[in-house]
């Protein structure tokens, strides 16, 4: 089988193939998780060619008889006893699978993968029973290099802006770029995302609720949200609906890898908030499907296109206030931290006073920068620098 290997992950997963921990792959449905599968098997047969591979995918039909936990181990130990490699797509779809991975894992002689489309499946409840027995590698849509290699452009204005309209879904490779194919294509994976994902898996009856909601967050995308304002826009529509079920939908869509959360981050006070955090869509093109890719939207585009870049690029992610000023993203990952400010265009004067002066308050050494789509750099200024949106999506911070 042919594809495009996806380096930064195997880079990410290599340092525990062929070791005695469970590997579990998340990430939204069609973002590539069985693809990389293929990779992983193409690795561990480049190790050891005489490695047996055992590879179920659980939404082909040929495996629609593996329920449960214990059709599971059977069906694993139905083959020769040598070492093995156990390969699981989309393992929620087994009933009582963590049983069957504990009971696989303990006896020390399988290396197991497995992928899932739901971030629940890590519940408190897996995670007590593996106990530091299995490592988790969230696979998010094409960076914007992948994009450009899966496509074959080049960087320049055009693809950076064709990133941003159309997202980094893996299949879209095979698709002309224009909009009636590609969000054709993207409301379609939005739709299964929503009730197969989320509605059916949470047993959920206002789906029209749910919709509502889903597009509420795809137009405030970088906005403050809270379940208390949510409500208050939905009354103001005649929708009814309480503040703890407006919470619990909002968990639906992040479960889901709809969509992802940030907090906010008091700098001064070294202290989170417990309430109001933002929204960002784990893929554009999704959200743009539904909303349209609308010209007063760029601000929200380019910040989102930076929250999700960050991500991939593994860093643990807040929102920063300090004192009134809002300092957009602080990103940490091991002992390293950064401070970034991200606006459409430094049009001015105030512009980079306020986007500039915001990291000046902060009187630490990490490094600090602001982010536009201006194609002019500015110089580093007091050792905040600026960089270009297409330059930081080419970089490796």
């Amino acid at each position: 089988m042919e594809f495009i290997k996806r380096k930064n992950y195997i880079k990410r997963i290599s340092p525990f193939m062929s070791k005695d921990i469970i590997k579990i792959i998340t990430g939204q449905r069609r973002v590539g998780k069985s693809f990389f599968l293929f990779q992983i098997i193409e690795e561990l047969k480049i190790n050891n060619p005489e490695i047996q591979i055992i590879h179920i995918n659980k939404e082909l039909h040929k495996y629609k008889d593996i329920k449960n936990s214990d059709d599971l181990i059977n069906y694993i130990n139905s083959f020769e006893k040598k070492e093995t490699a156990i390969l699981i797509d989309e393992i929620q779809e087994i009933e009582n699978f963590e049983i069957a991975l504990r009971s696989l894992q303990a006896e020390l002689k399988y290396d197991i993968y497995c992928t899932g489309s739901n971030a629940n499946m890590l519940s408190s409840e897996l995670a007590t029973l593996l106990s530091g027995r299995y490592i988790e590698i969230i696979i998010y849509p094409l960076s914007y290099l992948e994009f450009l290699e899966f496509k074959g452009l080049n960087d320049c204005n055009k693809s950076l802006n064709l990133y941003m309209r159309y997202g980094g879904h893996p299949y879209i490779k095979h698709l002309e770029l224009k909009d009636e194919i590609i969000f054709d294509y993207l409301r379609n994976i939005y739709q299964t995302i929503l009730l197969k994902d989320i509605v059916a898996r949470n047993n959920i009856r206002n789906i029209r609720f749910l919709e509502d909601l889903s597009y509420y967050v795809a137009d405030n995308i970088g906005n403050l949200v809270s379940s208390k304002k949510i409500s208050d826009y939905l009354k103001s529509q005649k929708i009814k609906i309480s503040n703890q079920a407006v919470l619990n939908y909002l968990h639906f869509l992040k479960d889901a890898f709809l969509v992802h959360t940030v907090k906010r981050y008091d700098i001064k006070g070294k202290r989170s908030f417990k309430i109001g955090e933002k929204y960002y869509f784990n893929d554009l093109g999704l959200r743009n499907s539904m909303v349209g890719f609308k010209a007063n939207d760029i601000a929200q585009v380019v910040e989102n296109t930076v929250f999700n870049y960050l991500q991939f690029l593994g860093f643990d992610i807040k929102i920063g206030k300090f004192d009134d000023k809002e300092i957009d993203f602080i990103c940490e990952k091991h002992n390293k931290k950064i401070y970034i400010q991200v606006t459409t265009y430094l049009s001015g004067q105030k512009v980079i006073d306020r986007e500039f002066g915001n990291l000046l308050l902060i009187k630490d050494n990490y490094p600090k920068y602001v982010i536009s789509l201006d194609e002019i750099k500015l110089d580093n200024y007091e050792g905040v620098e600026h960089f270009n949106l297409r330059e930081l999506l080419t970089m490796n911070l």
